[in-house]
C-alpha cells in the first residue's frame, strides 16, 4: 500500500516538472466580469494555450493526473496563468479550473483553452442616492494585470470584458472601451456589456452605474435584512402584521 502511494506521487512529482523540451505559449486570454448587484462579480478566464508536439503527451497526462489548482498547473504552463481579478482583502471564492481538450488549428497547430472560474467580493462599492436608486463605484484595487511606465495596463493579447448587472444604467466609464465601437462617453444607452483590448491604460480607470429597484425588490430586500437580523423570529413578525391588517380592515368595515 504504501509502495503504490510512493510510486503515485513520484508519477505526480514528474509530470509537474516541465519535460525537456515542452513548451507552452499563452496565445490569447479574456478576462470576463460578471457584475452582481451585491457588490460580487463572477468572474471567467479562458486561457487559449498553443503546445508544442513535446507538450503534448505531458499535457495530456496532466490533465488526468493533477489536481485541478493553479499551484499544479501554473509551474507547467508558466507564471502568466493567474487571476487577473481579486480582492487583496478577501481574495477568491467558488474557485474552479478544467484544462480543456486538445483542438487543432486550420493551420495544424495544437491547441487548448484552460478555463478558471470564481467569485470575487467587493468589486464596486454602492450607496443609495434616491427611494430605490442605487449608485455603484467599480473597486480598480480587484484589478490584477501587468505594469507598465504609467501604470497598470492589460497584459499581452488579452481581452477584459465586463458585463452589467440587469437593468443598470452606465453613468461613466475610463478609458473608453473598444467595444461596442464608437461608444460616446456620454451616450451609454443600453449598454449591457464593454471590452478593453491589449495595451489599454487601467491606472486611471473608472466605471459607475445606477440600478432602480422595483417595489417588489425593496420589500424583499426589507424582509430579507429582517432574517438575517430576527431570524425565525422574522416569520413571527410577518404573521403579526398580517393579522393586524386583517383586524383593522375588519373593524373598519364594521364601523
Amino acid at each position: 500500500m504504501l509502495r503504490n502511494l510512493a510510486l503515485a506521487a513520484v508519477l505526480l512529482a514528474l509530470l509537474a516538472v516541465p519535460l525537456a523540451g515542452a513548451s507552452y505559449t499563452i496565445t490569447h486570454i479574456t478576462t470576463q466580469l460578471s457584475l452582481n448587484a451585491n457588490n460580487t462579480a463572477s468572474v471567467r478566464e479562458i486561457y487559449t494555450i498553443y503546445l508544442t508536439n513535446s507538450s503534448i503527451s505531458q499535457y495530456q497526462s496532466s490533465r488526468s493526473a493533477l489536481n485541478l489548482t493553479l499551484s499544479n498547473w501554473q509551474p507547467i504552463i508558466g507564471s502568466a496563468l493567474t487571476q487577473h481579478i481579486i480582492n487583496p482583502k478577501s481574495g477568491v471564492y467558488g474557485f474552479k479550473l478544467f484544462p480543456g481538450p486538445l483542438t487543432t488549428s486550420i493551420t495544424g497547430e495544437q491547441l487548448a483553452d484552460i478555463i478558471i472560474t470564481y467569485g470575487v467580493k467587493n468589486v464596486t462599492s454602492v450607496r443609495e442616492i434616491a427611494p430605490r436608486v442605487f449608485f455603484y463605484s467599480f473597486n480598480t484595487q480587484v484589478l490584477n494585470f501587468q505594469y507598465g511606465p504609467s501604470g497598470e495596463i492589460l497584459d499581452p493579447n488579452t481581452t477584459l470584458t465586463i458585463i452589467m448587472p440587469s437593468g443598470a444604467t452606465i453613468k461613466n466609464v475610463y478609458p473608453v472601451p473598444d467595444l461596442p465601437a464608437n461608444l460616446l462617453t456620454s451616450n451609454f444607452t443600453n449598454v449591457t456589456s464593454m471590452s478593453w483590448f491589449y495595451q489599454e491604460p487601467l491606472s486611471k480607470f473608472s466605471l459607475t452605474f445606477t440600478t432602480q429597484q422595483s417595489v417588489q425588490g425593496e420589500v424583499i430586500a426589507f424582509f430579507s435584512a429582517a432574517y438575517n437580523f430576527l431570524g425565525v423570529f422574522t416569520y413571527i413578525l410577518i404573521i403579526l402584521v398580517v393579522f393586524f391588517f386583517i383586524l383593522y380592515t375588519y373593524l373598519k368595515v364594521e364601523r
